[in-house]
């Protein structure tokens, strides 16, 4: 019983919180250590998975999530009449690889790996929520750094930057890295609709 009310009280307060939240503090909310917590997050996917249940706990690196499963995205857009995400443009996944695999960077970072101004992508990138602010380098200027967000990892079905495919022992390919992102993650298949969400 006392296994039960744990699992709901987790599924509550994930549900509630509509953001990922840390595992860390949910762990501290319903008073277990993280490793029980995420036993028992196994165990209300497992039952989600038994009674065919369209929701899933995702772990996103040290946060969890409530989202719904990946095949019910395109009946979501029907249901809200929202208008399908636009693929990412090939300068976007440049962009967006290039954090991802050197995080964190700086602008100027990626316009001397580009070889092109970057600015107007990386703003893009930032207001689509799939990278976000980093800090501020001790170098002169204290140029703003990068990294990719939870959301990234959520996108592109990923529990971790470790799981990122990896890059090409040779490194003789140029958008080698990019057409990783795209051929293999599939932005556009796996990102996740909810209500109101710009694209």
């Amino acid at each position: 019983m006392q296994l039960r009310e744990k699992q709901n009280e987790i599924q509550a307060i994930v549900f509630a919180s509509g953001e990922p939240i840390e595992l860390s503090r949910l762990s501290q909310a319903v008073e277990l250590d993280e490793k029980e917590t995420l036993g028992l997050i196994a165990n209300i996917n497992d039952l989600y998975r038994e009674q065919e249940i369209p929701f899933e706990l995702v772990r996103l690196q040290e946060s969890v999530q409530l989202c719904t499963r990946s095949q019910y995205a395109p009946l979501i857009r029907r249901a809200l009449t929202l208008r399908r995400n636009t693929p990412l443009s090939q300068a976007a996944l440049e962009v967006l690889a290039i954090v991802a695999y050197n995080q964190p960077v700086t602008k100027a970072f990626v316009e001397q790996v580009r070889g092109v101004d970057s600015s107007s992508t990386v703003n893009s990138l930032v207001e689509k929520g799939l990278i976000e602010e980093a800090g501020r380098l001790e170098l002169p200027g204290r140029p703003i750094s990068y990294k990719t967000t939870s959301n990234f990892l959520r996108c592109f079905s990923l529990g971790s930057l470790d799981e990122l495919p990896s890059l090409e022992s040779s490194g003789e390919d140029e958008g080698g890295e990019e057409r990783q992102l795209e051929g293999q993650l599939g932005f556009e298949e796996t990102l996740p609709v909810r209500e109101g969400e710009e694209e």
